[in-house]
């Protein structure tokens, strides 16, 4: 399948609320585990950066589970961060997230223990500059952990990936899904970002039969 892309802001009220309403919560879970894992004993606070956090559903999740945890979410959407500001106040953790109204791929270099991201490398025309300030946020030893979707091989999979993952979700739902998979880099793609860009190109491995994920450690 060629790559066809997608707007890289989903910018207006109906679309933040009908993302927000999506079931994310397994697939949230499944993303806070594995950064958990990755990253192992937590000793003292850790400073996290979510680039393109949409609804902030997942700095919720990993402040919930970790108070030693502090979150930096960006988003270049505003209506996606003011349903991210109500998750948040509904939470009881204003006090541990700070949303930033930004562009990921210019976000300016930074500090920080963790560089998280998820489902944002599909929309953007230009994933390279999106690495590039992942890598410029991260202190030293600091952990790169960014997860998306891979695009199918085939129009036979598209169609099996979309049929499977929407069910019981509205039309527009499954709309926004099919075109995000279609969006999508393969993981050969993504191996060869990295790559570039001198961290080994085995970093990045398929974890589902539609995610690859990245797990790298700064020099």
């Amino acid at each position: 399948m060629q790559r066809e892309l997608e707007p890289e802001v989903m910018d207006t009220p109906d679309e933040a609320v009908a993302y927000d309403q999506m079931d994310h919560s397994g697939v949230n879970r499944r993303f806070v585990d594995d950064l958990l894992a990755a990253w192992g004993s937590i000793e003292g606070t850790v400073e996290v950066v979510d680039l393109g956090t949409g609804t902030a559903l997942i700095p919720i999740e990993l402040c919930r589970r970790d108070a030693r945890v502090h979150v930096v979410a960006v988003d270049a959407a505003e209506h996606m961060l003011e349903v991210a500001r109500a998750n948040i106040a509904r939470a009881g953790l204003a006090d541990r997230i700070r949303l930033e109204l930004a562009d990921a791929k210019q976000q300016s270099a930074g500090a920080y223990d963790v560089v998280m991201s998820n489902s944002l490398v599909h929309h953007l025309s230009e994933p390279a500059m999106f690495f590039d300030r992942a890598v410029e946020l991260l202190r030293p030893r600091g952990m790169l952990f960014v997860r998306d979707l891979f695009r199918a091989a085939s129009e036979a999979e598209w169609h099996r990936l979309v049929d499977l993952y929407t069910v019981g979700e509205s039309e527009h739902a499954r709309q926004m899904f099919a075109e995000s998979l279609r969006a999508a880099l393969t993981v050969d793609e993504v191996r060869e970002l990295v790559a570039a860009r001198g961290f080994d190109s085995a970093s990045v491995t398929a974890t589902s039969d539609r995610h690859w994920t990245w797990v790298a450690r700064a020099n």
